[in-house]
């Protein structure tokens, strides 16, 4: 029996930063948009089969960095002229508190955020018409939801605007300490998460139990997964979700996985990849090897200046000469990545920026957040899924994440075509098929003069893999 509900009771998460953290975030964007009024919607609740029972509520990352408030149904108005913000909302009925408990006043909400005035939800479409017939300009964000759409409409709201875009945009992409902080709380709950399923990684046991035993231990911690989890023996289906399907000796068992820090929702985006029952074969620990490698000087390279398209460059031309070694590409490894032969075993980019969205803000325009005008997004396949190519800047928070991938579907259409023939060992293709996939993720935060990688030390050589797994057993 359930009904919608309202917000989040009093036995919540408390907001995680200061009022003063968010009065400062909202200050800096008035000045950044100079004029108008910008209209931040909340999220409201999901419905999963009838209009009382909604999966479990995910805010709005805008909405959440600047109001700090995980509640459905609220509004975010700014007078980017004063400075001045309102929260609308309802405060909680009698109906409410029946169902879900002591509930706080739309009044509590705003003070906890910094804001002094409030105001009820049909507010909104009233402040927005006397904006617009006072000739001032209405800033709002591209609506993602369905409703969202409706209800922005509903209100008389102009389309997206790009200068409050931009200005988000510029603003939460570089992470404070604050931030980085819940970041990195979020990962050492994601490293409990990992190396669980590292130690669960035996014969017989389905990648169901595994992903649903991962899951389980994040909500123990008051916190949740920051995505549907990536748990699979079929680790070349870049995202392919838990089945029933038991792992065998021999599998290559991939978890891509990550948490939210309680209270603030910043996420964490970790993958690791261990081989069931706890060795890796000589041909997987080739593979394997070749990954972390590519990682680890990718990671080297992050440094403020620095375009994270050259970086993703960087660990192709790794993996490229890797794949050299294997015999499975020929010739000079930067005239294959110039040709994009690589991408036979390289499909996708090196990474995204990470924050309150584990694809932080991506529901802006990925182009906006990943390129913007500082770079131009390649055509080429594989590096055409490269979801930020613009230059580092100190508090970017950014996932490196490169992989190598047997995909049969993929193998079968190159060798069908002859593409690059001259660089892809064709005839040596089908002796490697099965092997399935090994990715490598962690998070980083650049840094005044290169990065760290955010979090406790996460297991990730072979021989520290295969430790943790043997510990299962």
């Amino acid at each position: 029996m359930s009904r919608p509900y309202l917000a989040g009771s009093l036995s919540a998460p408390p907001v995680a930063f200061s009022p003063d953290t968010f009065a400062a975030r909202r200050a800096a964007l008035a000045r950044a948009l100079g004029s108008g009024l910008a209209v931040i919607p909340g999220n409201g609740p999901a419905p999963m089969n009838y209009a009382g029972n909604v999966y479990a509520f995910r805010q709005d990352g805008t909405f959440r960095y600047y109001a700090g408030l995980d509640d459905p149904g609220l509004v975010l108005l700014l007078d980017a002229d004063s400075g001045e913000a309102t929260l609308a909302g309802h405060d909680p009925t009698v109906d409410d508190i029946m169902w879900e408990g002591p509930l706080p006043t739309i009044a509590d909400r705003a003070a906890s955020a910094g804001i002094a005035h409030t105001a009820a939800p049909d507010a909104v479409g009233a402040a927005i018409g006397a904006a617009l017939a006072a000739g001032r300009t209405v800033h709002t964000l591209p609506a993602y939801r369905g409703e969202a759409r409706e209800q922005l409409a509903a209100w008389g709201a102009p389309s997206a605007s790009e200068a409050l875009i931009h200005a988000v945009i510029a603003q939460r992409l570089v992470k404070t300490p604050d931030e980085i902080a819940e970041i990195e709380e979020a990962v050492g709950i994601a490293r409990e998460m990992h190396v669980l399923a590292m130690r669960l990684a035996q014969p017989g046991t389905t990648e169901a139990e595994v992903a649903g035993r991962m899951e389980g231990l994040a909500l123990q911690r008051g916190s949740h997964p920051s995505f549907p989890i990536i748990l699979t023996r079929r680790g070349e289906v870049l995202h392919n979700h838990a089945t029933r399907a038991p792992l065998q000796a021999g599998d290559l068992m991939l978890s891509d996985a990550g948490a939210v820090a309680p209270g603030s929702g910043y996420a964490a985006d970790i993958t690791r990849t261990a081989p069931v029952g706890g060795r890796f074969s000589e041909r997987q620990r080739m593979v394997y090897d070749t990954v972390l490698s590519a990682q680890e000087a990718a990671i080297g390279a992050c440094r403020p200046g620095v375009p994270f398209a050259d970086v993703h460059r960087l660990a192709a031309l790794r993996l490229t000469e890797g794949l050299v070694q294997m015999g499975l590409l020929r010739g000079a490894p930067d005239e294959i990545v110039a040709a994009g032969a690589h991408a036979l075993f390289f499909p996708h980019g090196l990474g995204h920026a990470m924050g309150l969205d584990v694809h932080d803000m991506e529901a802006l325009g990925e182009d906006r957040v990943g390129y913007g005008d500082e770079a131009t997004r390649s055509a080429q396949f594989g590096t055409a899924y490269l979801r930020f190519g613009r230059p580092l800047r100190e508090g970017h928070v950014m996932t490196v994440e490169p992989g190598l991938y047997f995909i049969d579907a993929l193998m079968d259409q190159w060798a069908a075509e002859r593409r690059h023939e001259a660089f892809v060992a064709y005839d040596a293709l089908d002796g490697w098929r099965g092997t399935g996939g090994v990715r490598i993720e962690d998070d980083i935060v650049v840094t005044g003069d290169g990065c760290r990688v955010l979090g406790p030390p996460i297991p990730k050589r072979a021989e520290d893999v295969e430790v943790e797994v043997q510990a299962g057993a």
